[in-house]
Order: structure tokens, then sequence, then C-alpha cells
């Protein structure tokens, strides 16, 4: 998942159960494909309809189950909250007793009478709560939307499984307007027109329940490119409900990327299509609000603000679909057995978040300098940002612990520092690797031997990995994990920085028109239903420039009002301006309206900033080219 872009600034490849399933008493269950059928075209109330027809069971007593957790999001996400009228049919069209478990199950006895499950599914968007994640909710890009023109099918949300039948193969029929544009990586082997031509049902096949979970599906008036990267199909699907943003518009940024990607990969990419579903939130009270991605085994779910300017929103594909291609790497293709053998109900966590969250966010960034998509300064200020971010969180507290235990506090709170100190791990193992291979291997080629060792059918035991990684590397990475990752000693980076050349010193830093060292230069009145700038605003060159002034109420930015209801999602845009953009922002100070209409220009501050050191040596810079361009 990527939750780490957007202002708060708030998530592995999904891989579920492909074990073996012991034949028993319901050998003839398993060997029928379980039907599921969603009816788009009779959706009542922004609920959809679902029938699940399993077969028949030679079980007495047989338990359904909507997910709690997914993988990738390490939140209780409960997707039976979302269903409702949840009914059970015999042969002969009788309404059979069930019993709900919990909250994602339900009980059916005389199980071998079940004909048909039925019942309807509310969709996560209209009732997220403002943050769209960490509330127990469903992260955004994780949620579902049922909607007359855009419909985002997220599986999970949909399809349950039974206990003894996550194996089966899924036959899913989804049937919707005949007009509307669907994209989905499932194998279509048909599609049926309605007699009067207005619907059409396509039917998809999914190996077995992993299958159902880790292929989204779009439908509804969507823009959509389909294009070639190398051996890599492209599908970019794209919902823009006011038309502002299309596939057309984006499709060269992310080529461009994906190209870099694939070339900082090299051998171990594996893919041979990749989708990406993008919906832009217009912002209204029904639409999601938890902006980022979360990956899937070949695709990603993707959910921004419709409002970004197309700058912006490149950018933001950049950051955020990078992260999530990177999967394909880990944990697609290494992972424990928590993650192969995932548990949707009553999961268990690896202890190496480290290794998929944060590698995988390490790569994103790093084959950026790699590629030349950006210069060193961005670079390194990019690397100082998450050392500034990781030392707001509890710096001392064991990553693998954190890891194990990421649903439960106070390790939960913690979850965001995958996404920083996690980055900085892999930073500083690819550095060690450097330095001990005479600049020949780093942290990529570990990934490819521990890739080419296991891959996406064998998973590596959970307590092993350090001592198996040592083994594969050098006694320094060993002593690093044990003292830094699973142990609880803060990492000093400038023994890193150091052994490249590299030092932290004072500078003109480059700030963003919101945040400054991860922190907003605004606050706010509840009393009085306020939002203020405050004193850090001065240490921001352009509104200095400006004339604002601490304690400057804001009013309303670019004709929007701002209150405290909508603060969250209006300052979330002003995060992403960018030098160019034309602006109208209107203060209260003092009871007096003052107006700031100008154009952007890039904003500065003074602090903390990683330099090359001038005193380096011969051996120190060439160690540092070997680590920013391999």
């Amino acid at each position: 998942m990527n939750s780490k872009w957007i202002l708060a600034v708030m998530a592995g490849v999904l891989l579920a159960s492909c074990g073996s399933v012991n034949k028993t008493a319901n050998d003839l269950a398993i060997s029928t494909p379980i039907e599921a059928t969603i009816d788009l075209s009779k959706v009542n109330d922004d609920r959809a309809p679902v029938t699940i027809d399993p077969g028949r069971f030679t079980e007495k007593t047989v338990t359904y189950h909507l997910p709690r957790v997914i993988q990738g999001t390490y939140s209780v996400s409960d997707f039976g909250r979302y269903v409702e009228a949840f009914k059970a049919y015999d042969y002969s069209g009788n309404e059979m007793e069930v019993n709900q478990l919990d909250t994602n199950s339900w009980v059916i006895e005389n199980a071998k009478k079940l004909d048909k499950i039925t019942y309807l599914v509310n969709d996560t968007y209209d009732i997220e709560e403002e943050g769209g994640i960490g509330k127990e909710q469903p992260f955004s890009p994780a949620g579902t939307n049922i909607e007359p023109k855009n419909y985002v099918l997220n599986l999970h949300g949909f399809v349950g499984y039974f206990d003894s039948l996550k194996s089966n193969q899924y036959k899913l029929n989804v049937t919707a307007d005949a007009d509307f544009a669907r994209t989905s990586a499932l194998q279509n082997v048909n599609s049926t027109k309605s007699e009067d031509g207005k619907y059409v049902t396509t039917t998809y096949l999914a190996p077995r329940y992993f299958d159902i979970t880790d292929n989204p599906m779009m439908y509804g008036n969507l823009d959509v490119e389909e294009f070639q990267v190398g051996d890599i199909k492209i599908v970019l699907s794209v919902y823009s409900p006011n038309e502002k943003h299309s596939a057309a518009s984006m499709k060269e940024t992310i080529f461009k990327m994906m190209q870099a990607q694939k070339a900082y990969l090299g051998e171990i990419n594996s893919t041979p299509r990749y989708d990406i579903y993008l919906y832009l939130s217009d912002g209204e009270d029904d639409s999601p609000k938890g902006f980022g991605a979360l990956e899937h085994h070949t695709s990603t779910v993707v959910v921004l603000p419709e409002s970004m300017d197309e700058q912006a929103l490149a950018d933001a594909m950049i950051d955020v679909v990078s992260h999530e291609f990177f999967h394909i790497v880990t944990p697609l293709s290494v992972h424990s057995e928590d993650v192969h053998y995932f548990d949707y109900n009553n999961p268990t966590f690896s202890k190496h978040l480290w290794m998929y969250e944060g590698v995988t966010e390490y790569f994103s960034t790093l084959f950026q300098i790699d590629q030349g998509l950006v210069d060193e300064k961005k670079f390194y200020g990019d690397i100082y940002e998450k050392i500034q971010a990781s030392r707001r969180m509890n710096d001392a507290m064991s990553f693998t612990i954190m890891s194990e235990n990421v649903l439960k506090a106070p390790y939960k709170d913690q979850y965001l520092n995958v996404y920083q100190k996690g980055a900085l791990i892999g930073m500083c193992i690819d550095i060690l690797m450097r330095e001990e291979s005479n600049g020949q291997r780093g942290i990529l080629s570990l990934m490819k031997e521990l890739s080419n060792k296991y891959g996406k059918n064998k998973p590596f035991e959970d307590d092993n990995l350090i001592a198996e990684i040592t083994e594969m590397t050098y006694p320094s990475v060993g002593e690093f994990l044990n003292t830094h990752v699973v142990g609880d000693i803060p990492i000093d980076y400038n023994v890193f920085f150091e052994k490249v050349g590299l030092e932290i010193g004072e500078g003109e830093v480059e700030a963003n028109y919101i945040l400054m060292d991860g922190a907003p230069i605004v606050s706010g009145d509840a009393q009085k239903g306020t939002i203020f700038f405050t004193e850090k605003v001065l240490e921001n060159s352009f509104w200095k420039a400006q004339g604002v002034q601490p304690n400057d109420v804001i009013k309303s930015i670019d004709g929007t009002e701002l209150t405290m209801q909508n603060a969250n999602q209006v300052l979330q845009e002003v995060f992403m301006w960018k030098p160019g953009r034309d602006i109208e922002v209107r203060l209260e100070r003092n009871g007096e309206e003052v107006i700031i209409k100008t154009t952007t220009t890039k904003a500065y501050t003074s602090g903390e900033m990683i330099v090359e050191n001038p005193e380096a040596t011969e051996a120190q810079k060439a160690l540092r080219k070997a680590w920013l361009k391999g």
C-alpha cells in the first residue's frame, strides 16, 4: 500500500493461500467452480445485489466470510459491515436459517440443502469518515464505489469465501449497462447481451479466491488507454467525474516512468500486463478521501483529487504508482508464509515490513536518480525528508516487533514509519553492500538473489530471513539488521553518508506551501471555526514575499471557502501546488480583508540538508556514484 502520499502524509503485493487442499467429504464442491454474480443493472440505493452459488456441499455446516483484513493494508476493514439482507436458499427456493457469527461471518446449517446465498453490498466511498484511512475503515483505494457513472469493484468488498473452498475456482458474472467501459485483468470467457440490448453480462474466471481479491475492476464512464512498455502491456483506466483529466493526458508520464522502472529492474521484472485504475475524487461528501494507492499482484488502484493540475497529478502518479509497481519484487517474488497463506479474518503478520514496504519505497525513490528522472539535490532532499519524518515517530522501536504486531497498539500508530525509516533501512543496506563489494553489489542485487531462491510460489520462514540475508551478503549487513531492525537502536545516518562523501549541513531548503519540516504552517481554532497561519509562515519565502502574517485567517483559497469541515480536502490541494500556478487567497487580518492574487514561485526555508562534502576522497565519490547510478 502507498498511503504516504497525502497531507497527513498518510499500503506487499497481494498474495494469498495457494497451498493444497486435502480432499475430504467436500470433494464435489472442490471440483465445482463457485459462481458469483454482481448485478449492477439492479442497483438500488447504492446497493448492489450479489448471488453466490457454491455448488453442492456434503458438509453439515458451512461458514461464509467477507474479509476482515486484506493484504497490503495492515489495518481492519471489516467488509462484512457493508453487507445487508444476507439470505440463504435451499434447492426448493425456501429461505434457510442463517446465524451471523461476527461482523464478517455467516453460519449456515443443513448445508447439504444450500443452493445459493444472496445479499446486498453498500459501497464504502459514500460513508467514509474524513481522512479515509486509519479509522478502522477501508483505505479508499481498497474500497468500493457504486454510483450510476462509476463502479470501483475491489472484489474483496463484494465476494467472500467458504473456509474450505478458498482454493476453488471462481466463475464471476458482472451485469452492467451495455454502454459502460469495463477493465479487468481477469480472464474474460464470455459476454452476453440482455434481450433488450441494454445490459451486458461479462463472465470471468478466477483460479482461486486469491485471484478474486487480487484483481480489481472498474466499470462506467471511463477513459482507457492501452500501450506497451517493452514486453509489458499497460492498461490505464481513469475516472474523472468532471472530465478534467484523461488517460491520454497521463499516458506519456506513465510510459516514461515505467520504462525507467523496467530499465532499473532489468531481469527481475516478470509481469506481462499491468493495470492502473485511477479514481479522481471531486471532493464531494460521498467521494473518497483517503488518497494514495493499493497494490495488487499485477495492478494498482489509485485515488487522488481531481482538482490537481496536470503537472501535480503527473508528479503524484510517479510517486504512488512507481511504489506499487516495485511491489512485483517484494512481496510478490519474496515473501513469508504469513503473506503466502494469508488468513483474511485472523491474519498473522510478517516481521519484515521494512522489506515489503520500506525497500519498495526506497526503490521508488532511488530509481529516479538512477535513471536520470531527478537530480542529486532532489534525491538528497527526499532522503532527508524521510529522516526528519522518521524522527517524529518512535525511532527507538524494534521494526520487526512493530511489523509483527501492526494491528495492535502502540505499534499500529507507527505503521507509517515503514515509508520513512523502512526506506532508510534499505538505503543503509544498499550503501553497506556497495562498500563491501567495491561498488558491485547493492540491495537490488540482494532482492534478485532472494527472488531467485524463493519466487512467488515459495515463501521464506520469517524467523530465518535475517540470518539468510547475512549469509548471502556480509557480516556488516547482519550486524546492522540485528542492531537497528531487530534491535531498537536508532540509526546514525551520518555514518552512512560519510561512506559516500556526504554530510548534513545548513542551507536553503525547498519548502512546501503548507508543510515545512513535515509540520503544517497553519492551525485551527475549533471554537471560532477558523484556519490561520502560524509563526512558521515567516520562515516560508513564498508566503513571506506575499506579506502574509502569523494569525492571518484563511477565508478562501481559489474561490473555495475554507472551513473546519473541508480543511483537510482543501489544504491537501495546497500541498500539491507547483510553481507557476495562478492562485487567489483571501485572508482576514484584524478584521480587514487581504487578497493575495499571484502566481506561485518556489518556496524555500533555511535548515539542515544533505550536501556533498567538498573534502570527499576519490574513493568516497566512486562509492557514491556506484550507489546512485548502479
